[in-house]
């Protein structure tokens, strides 16, 4: 800080507030959350699904080795002889991971792998968790997925109802493969429930989203029958989609970037500096 020297006084020059500008994205996505008879059908589907596989994944208990004395030790061999077999007969029973592996592989599992599996175009459908927190989380999912053609929705208590049968802590994102056979009546049922998603470049309809808002007409056939009818699509709309794959961009409109200013820390608070943690004397 400068500082200017009058006599005896000194000024100090007040510091110029810095100002960051950056170019922000005009348009606002949001989900279009599923509530009602249609939220419990999706979640009773998948839970029934899940439960039918027997997919869970089982960790490996921790243990922490706590250093006993020989006295203990000698009571515990002598009083827990007939515990040991049955222990590792359960340890030998339940190995640590997925309880199948193929049934595994058709399911994308968390964000980063339902991403990276929307980048690879292999998914029939997406479920998202309401619960994620910040939304920017899988805001980035509705665009991707628009791209794809993909339907997604986001489901309230998805994280609730299939992390506990998964055997996990938390599921923000559920993604079906495509080449899922054990999930496909699942799905089919499913798709029907879900709404369309609104990106403002993708206001015309695609063959492919043509597909699955034909399901809508076909609600009442079986979920045998539903799955075989969405199949045969796929492969055709395949088909089409090599054929012709530049779609009509007529109805786009482009829209102007947002010049955003931002100004970095601008109630100047600062960070409390951090206690060092005492240590005690015995």
């Amino acid at each position: 800080m400068s500082v200017i020297q009058q006599g005896t006084a000194t000024l100090r020059k007040a510091k110029k507030t810095t100002v960051k500008t950056c170019l922000d994205n005009p348009f606002v996505f949001q989900w279009k959350t599923i509530d009602g008879e249609d939220m419990h059908f999706i979640l009773e589907t998948i839970e029934e699904r899940i439960k039918h596989t027997g997919l869970k994944k089982i960790e490996s208990p921790r243990r922490k080795k706590r250093s006993l004395t020989k006295k203990q030790t000698e009571r515990k061999c002598d009083a827990g002889t007939n515990e040991f077999p049955k222990e590792e007969a359960e340890s030998h029973q339940q190995k640590p991971g997925w309880t199948d592996i193929s049934i595994r592989r058709q399911l994308a599992i968390g964000v980063n792998e339902v991403t990276k599996a929307l980048e690879r175009n292999e998914l029939l459908l997406l479920l998202v968790c309401k619960s994620a927190k910040p939304a920017m989380i899988t805001s980035h999912l509705i665009e991707l997925s628009a791209s794809r053609a993909t339907p997604a929705g986001q489901v309230p208590r998805l994280s609730e109802t299939v992390a506990p049968l998964l055997g996990l802590t938390s599921v923000l994102a559920l993604g079906f493969k495509k080449q899922s056979d054990k999930f496909n009546e699942a799905i089919a049922a499913i798709i029907p429930k879900i709404p369309a998603l609104e990106v403002p470049w993708f206001q015309y309809k695609t063959e492919e989203s043509m597909a699955y808002a034909d399901t809508d007409s076909s609600e009442n056939l079986e979920p045998e029958e539903l799955a075989e009818v969405l199949g045969d699509k796929l492969t055709s709309q395949k088909r089409k989609h090599t054929e012709s794959n530049q779609p009509d961009l007529s109805n786009v409109i482009l829209q102007p970037l947002k010049i955003k200013k931002l100004v970095p820390n601008p109630n100047k608070i600062k960070k409390p500096p951090r206690k060092k943690k005492k240590a005690f004397s015995a």
